[in-house]
């Protein structure tokens, strides 16, 4: 495919409309007489800001961009590249991928191969540069406030314990980065997202604070810290959240957006009072992580069909359901993003919006405003849509509602807090939804847990014992099987687990399983149907994923009750 021409700056800023011929005559002028670059003069005449500049050539070049000035930035990657290097070049350090060892640097001239070759000299042959495009003046501004500062959790602990003043913070006093408790919670957010947490843990105590990441699902606790720390770390994150400072005994919740590694990355934050504080919790919700393709949802062959047979249903209702942290908002949104198309118009009502996404109306639930689930529903059902999202089923208004959507030409999808799918339906009875409206509009439910997968790089294999062939479902006469165990190495922080997957089943809802859900049959009678017809549990599932060396039996085990296999 031939290369797409590139631009002159000025032809592609009348292009877009962000210039007239008259600006562009006026700066050519001036460069003649100074030599000057053109985007630099246009910056300097105020005829464009340097974000439009930037995106310009970001766009002309093919190169990705960065806006420095809402930027978390990495003590790692400042430490690798002196101040004076970076003030010769115009470059800036902004982050360091420890795993893929690459350096993120932003460049006002991504072409410069004099910078390029110092620079990758400096960091050495194991680490390799990725240039970013970023206006002159951010560089600047960014070497002026990050250098000369401590930006490591351990410097800024130490700065706001001895009380030492460096001459640079006090020259740049009214700056608010100048400040060690503003660095040291953009260093805390920063640590968390580079160790993949979904959650970060304030939690006071008596005597001091701890602080906890739940990483692959499992809290850990991370520093603890003195008592005399959180008053102050409790106002600067009720700050970045739009929280009430002066409020500390009742619960709040706020939202803060940062960018890190080029990436958005949102925090929703909850303060909830406790004997010994405010304990606050930040949910860390990576944009960039949060929709994953259909098929890289984990599911085998024969499930990814019957998931694509059920998603072509034209009206009815689709169920996620499991406990708190088990995925299920992350298999909707990649279920949403598959079906997402000019054609339809798809509406979600969400408590709160967690990703946004393009071309779908997108609407956070807000009972201050009797913006409530029930209500949100009524709204929605006059906007005339083909697909509507329902955050979560709570109560029989929601699920009356839900259910009159999937019944009037609509396919719904939303959540329900139940241990298994076949458990929905008398979660749903229990709620206040009627069997015969249940019949006929429940297209399937998919029932799903997060489990942790082995480290690749330190997994040990063994032969599976008597017990565990049983759990296995493994005959007596089948061959030897080598299954694997968590052991522990520096790539996964000794922890033996790296990452998560999820584990599901799904049940489709035929004819026959209708009439029985219709004729208020038992669970265990319509688990019996389900089963004949290729049902799978979830616990067939996760075996599958020991015995194919992604995860371990203990975790499955954790996870889903395997007791019954014993049996």
């Amino acid at each position: 495919m031939a290369e797409k021409p590139k631009l002159p700056l000025g032809s592609l800023l009348i292009q877009k409309g962000v210039i007239s011929e008259d600006q562009l005559r006026i700066a050519l002028i001036e460069q003649k007489r100074t030599g000057e670059p053109l985007g630099k003069l246009l910056i300097s005449l105020g005829f464009v800001t340097d974000a439009t500049i930037r995106e310009a050539l970001s766009e002309n070049l093919g190169q990705q961009s960065t806006d420095l000035s809402n930027m978390v930035i990495d003590a790692t990657a400042l430490k690798m590249i002196s101040k004076e290097v970076a003030k010769r070049y115009k470059v800036f350090p902004v982050v360091y991928n420890k795993n893929q060892r690459t350096l993120m640097l932003a460049m006002s001239d991504t072409s410069n191969i004099v910078a390029l070759d110092q620079i990758n000299a400096m960091i050495g042959k194991e680490s390799t540069l990725t240039p970013m495009l970023a206006s002159e003046s951010d560089i600047n501004k960014a070497i002026d406030q990050y250098y000369g500062f401590e930006l490591s959790i351990d410097g800024i602990l130490h700065e706001i314990e001895t009380g030492e003043i460096t001459e640079q913070s006090l020259k740049t006093v009214s700056d608010e980065y100048s400040q060690p408790l503003v660095r040291l919670m953009d260093a805390i957010l920063a640590d968390a997202v580079q160790q993949n947490a979904s959650d970060i843990h304030f939690e006071p105590e008596q005597f001091f604070l701890r602080i906890r990441y739940r990483i692959d699902g499992i809290l850990r606790q991370i520093r603890s810290l003195h008592k005399n720390y959180w008053p102050a770390m409790a106002v600067r994150l009720k700050v970045m959240s739009n929280m009430n400072i002066a409020e500390t005994r009742a619960p709040q919740d706020g939202r803060i957006s940062i960018r890190f590694s080029g990436r958005q990355i949102d925090f929703r934050a909850s303060a909830q009072p406790t004997a010994h504080g405010e304990n606050v919790v930040l949910r860390i919700l990576d944009r960039a992580k949060g929709i994953v393709p259909l098929d890289g949802l984990g599911l085998d062959e024969d499930a990814l069909t019957m998931l694509k047979l059920m998603l072509a249903r034209p009206e009815g209702i689709i169920l996620i359901t499991g406990p708190t942290g088990s995925g299920k908002t992350t298999t909707l949104y990649s279920i949403l993003n598959h079906i997402n198309t000019e054609s339809v118009n798809i509406m979600t009502l969400e408590d709160p919006v967690e990703y946004p996404m393009n071309m779908i109306r997108q609407t956070s639930v807000n009972e201050s405003v009797k913006m409530g689930f029930a209500n949100g529903i009524r709204s929605m059902m006059r906007q005339d849509p083909d697909i509507i999202l329902i955050g979560e089923i709570r109560d029989d208004e929601t699920a009356e509602m839900a259910f009159s959507a999937a019944m009037t030409g609509h396919q719904v999808y939303s959540t329900l807090h139940t241990n298994s799918a076949i458990g929905a339906i008398p979660r749903l009875q229990d709620i206040g939804i009627l069997p015969d409206i249940m019949a006929g509009n429940i297209i399937g439910i998919v029932a799903q847990r997060l489990i942790r997968r082995l480290c690749p790089h330190c997994k040990q294999g063994e032969a599976a014992g008597e017990i565990e062939r049983r759990l296995l479902g493994l005959h007596t006469d089948a061959p030897e099987t080598v299954i694997y165990r968590a052991v522990g190495c520096d790539r996964c922080d000794h922890q033996g687990y790296k990452g998560r997957m999820s584990i599901m089943e799904l049940l489709k809802i035929n004819s026959e399983l209708d009439d029985l859900i219709a004729r208020r049959e038992t669970v265990r009678e319509i688990r019996k149907a389900a089963l004949s017809n290729g049902f799978r549990p979830l616990a067939d599932d996760g075996v599958r994923r020991v015995l194919d060396g992604s995860t371990s039996l203990d975790e499955i085990s954790r996870v889903v009750d395997l007791t019954d296999r014993l049996v």
